[in-house]
């Protein structure tokens, strides 16, 4: 993560008035504490008002607002360009968080941007080459189960296979090709990297339990592990 993408990221925590110390904020974005404290000034300096709450940790002062976000026109393309792609997903849950996403950030849009995002709106259309018919709705499930370390239970079928296989899963990661959400997860049953076609997950469920962080790198799992699903 960029040193700016951090700073987003820290003031976009502060905002939620949430006390945060200098040792989460280093456990959170993998860096040392005297970056932290670093990060803290350059926010100040910046003037956003953090304080520091002794013996607890820092915050922003009350009242303090940041100023409402603007998209260009050309920004505003691109996200309705992204939402024709999106269309093409084969995941309910993916494709409905979107659209809703979407309809938040298109309020903020000014009056001018977004009657021409609605003009190009109608002058898009995305084929869809798709050969199977066959949707899922666990994407949006699956991407908070990586990111709070939630192992899954699943029932899996492979292709051109009539068998069920029961699998307890350590989701890690996600990748698409051909309009396929592909979950990469270090499976219970295999004692190994596994990957899943999500529209083959018959049923799931997240559980309450968590796994540790495998540190895994679907760069190099690429290097070695070709999916076969």
């Amino acid at each position: 993560m960029s040193q700016l993408s951090r700073l987003i990221s820290i003031l976009t925590l502060l905002k939620s008035r949430r006390v945060l110390t200098a040792t989460e904020l280093s456990g959170k974005f993998d860096v040392s504490i005297r970056t932290v404290y670093r990060d803290i000034q350059k926010l100040i300096a910046a003037g956003v008002p953090v304080i520091t709450l002794e013996g607890r940790g820092y915050t922003l002062m009350d009242g303090y607002t940041v100023a409402p976000v603007q998209f260009t026109e050309k920004q505003a393309n691109a996200l309705i360009t992204a939402q024709h792609l999106v269309k093409q997903s084969n995941d309910s849950s993916f494709k409905n968080d979107f659209e809703e996403a979407l309809t938040k950030i298109k309020s903020v849009f000014k009056s001018s941007v977004l009657e021409k995002s609605e003009l190009l709106n109608n002058k898009i259309h995305v084929f869809d080459q798709s050969y199977e018919n066959i949707s899922s709705n666990a994407l949006s499930e699956i991407q908070l189960a990586i990111t709070h370390f939630n192992c899954i239970e699943i029932n899996y079928r492979k292709a051109d296979d009539p068998n069920i296989t029961f699998r307890k899963i350590e989701p890690c990661a996600l990748f698409s090709t051909y309009q396929k959400w592909i979950l990469i997860a270090w499976c219970h049953l295999r004692k190994d990297y596994r990957a899943f076609r999500v529209d083959r997950i018959q049923h799931f469920k997240i559980l309450q339990d968590s796994f540790e962080d495998r540190k895994f790198s679907i760069q190099d799992y690429f290097k070695d592990c070709p999916y076969d699903m």
